[in-house]
């Protein structure tokens, strides 16, 4: 007989190991291993075999890809928002089907990434009600999509709820209104999805840097940089956002409905001709300001590429901040859609004026007469050896105010209409613009 200490001893040691092993978490085995830091008495393969879920293929992801296998036990990753568990981790509470927005509908729990739904209702989301009180034609109105198609023609209404054909199990067909086939991201011959070489998201192929295609099928012999780099307009968007269409080596393809080098312009129209001219318009008098193409109430601002030119309807030109020689604000200022904002101590349209003069008055003065010795033509004032026009007289312009703007031609009421700059009633038009008053553009189209 073992003395009363020993066996008190034995006692206390098993009931503190019970304990440790009943509050391990589920996600926790015992390691078949003699003890600690030991090899595992199991081979690998028999080792892998129990940390792959029944039925699972040899090669197939150890404990659902969210844990380590040790020894033939699965120790579950912790992330988060929540924890993954279970003997093989194949659970994770807090990823369960949604519909509309909410999960498992509101009308059940999440355990285990399955919901399991309150008394009444059925369904993966726990979408579908036992009982229906809506008429049939209530029930289609709301299964109708934009389209006026019940269930995008790719399910059944039931209660004004869809029901998606998924007869083969897999789901590929959802969405809210079935509006979604990803049967469409697979290749015919292989049956791979986006060809292995992209995700598919509602239908539509998003390939991985360095392919294109529809189902992602070609390798793109230019950089993923060069790529996006050809397919970003001048206001920063791929392809018109990716609503619109696709980069794929460098070319937009775009969506059913869309077209344009960017995928930027609608195929049909909502608007009409008015409409569509209305919203170009803006609080100009001219659609685009005079200054770019209006399709489906979008302006595309010219000239392409001039980072310089931009806004909704192309109201803002920062070439009217430059002077003739090409230099914004007079080197003094910055430019604010087509405005410059002058630093401390310079002024004028053009910030070409300091505050503070070192010349003499007569020494300014002298530099302001014009050849008749008169200063500034009788139309300005002299500040420091230039001429500041008359701001009563907006039209006269010129180095001793001795031009009248009112002889550049106009277009529909705008002098060179915004596209050039009136230079002693002469229009001097910029890149891409012709005619009397820079009304034409012959430049390139929009890359």
């Amino acid at each position: 007989m073992r003395p009363p200490s020993l066996r008190h001893f034995l006692l206390l040691a098993s009931s503190l190991l019970l304990a440790g092993l009943s509050a391990a978490p589920q996600g926790f085995s015992p390691s078949l291993r003699s003890w600690s830091g030991a090899a595992c008495r199991l081979s690998r393969a028999e080792s892998e075999r129990r940390c792959r879920a029944p039925g699972q293929p040899p090669g197939g992801a150890l404990c659902h890809g969210r844990g380590r296998c040790d020894c033939g036990g699965c120790i579950c990753h912790v992330t988060e928002p929540g924890t993954y568990f279970g003997p093989l981790c194949e659970c994770h509470e807090w990823v369960c089907e949604t519909y509309d927005g909410k999960t498992c509908a509101g009308h059940g729990k999440c355990d285990c990434g399955k919901c399991k739904c309150d008394v009444g209702w059925s369904g993966d989301a726990c979408q579908f009600p036992s009982s229906c009180d809506l008429t049939k034609r209530k029930s289609n109105q709301m299964c109708k999509n934009s389209q006026d198609a019940i269930c995008s023609n790719a399910g059944t209404c039931h209660c004004g709820r869809c029901k998606c054909d998924n007869s083969d199990g897999n789901g590929l067909v959802y969405g809210k209104f079935c509006e979604c086939d990803d049967r469409e991201c697979m290749d015919d011959e292989t049956g791979e999805i986006c060809g292995g070489h992209g995700k598919c998201y509602c239908g539509n192929c998003y390939c991985e840097a360095g392919w294109h295609g529809d189902k992602c099928e070609f390798q793109c012999d230019i950089t993923p940089w060069e790529s996006k780099r050809r397919c970003t307009s001048p206001d920063g968007k791929i392809c018109s956002n990716r609503g619109h269409g696709q980069c794929n080596c460098g070319r937009c393809d775009c969506k059913a409905g869309w077209y344009g080098k960017k995928c930027e312009h609608l195929r049909s129209c909502p608007l009409s001709a008015e409409e569509s001219i209305a919203k170009c318009r803006g609080s100009s008098d001219l659609p685009c300001s005079g200054r770019g193409k209006c399709e489906c109430g979008k302006c595309t601002c010219y000239p392409p590429g001039d980072q310089r030119v931009y806004g909704k309807t192309c109201e803002c030109d920062n070439r009217h901040c430059e002077d003739l020689d090409g230099v914004v604000c007079g080197g003094h200022g910055t430019c604010s859609c087509g405005r410059c904002v002058c630093e401390t101590g310079w002024f004028g349209r053009l910030c070409q004026h300091p505050r503070k003069c070192n010349l003499t008055e007569e020494k300014s003065k002298s530099l302001c007469e014009s050849a008749d010795g008169e200063l500034c033509s009788g139309k300005g004032s002299c500040h420091c050896g230039k001429c500041i026009c008359s701001a009563e007289e907006w039209y006269i312009s010129g180095e001793f105010c001795d031009c009248d703007d009112r002889d550049c031609d106009k277009h529909e009421g705008l002098i060179c209409t915004g596209n050039g700059i009136c230079n002693c009633g002469n229009c001097e038009c910029w890149d891409g613009w012709n005619g009397n008053a820079c009304e034409i553009w012959l430049g390139t189209e929009y890359p």
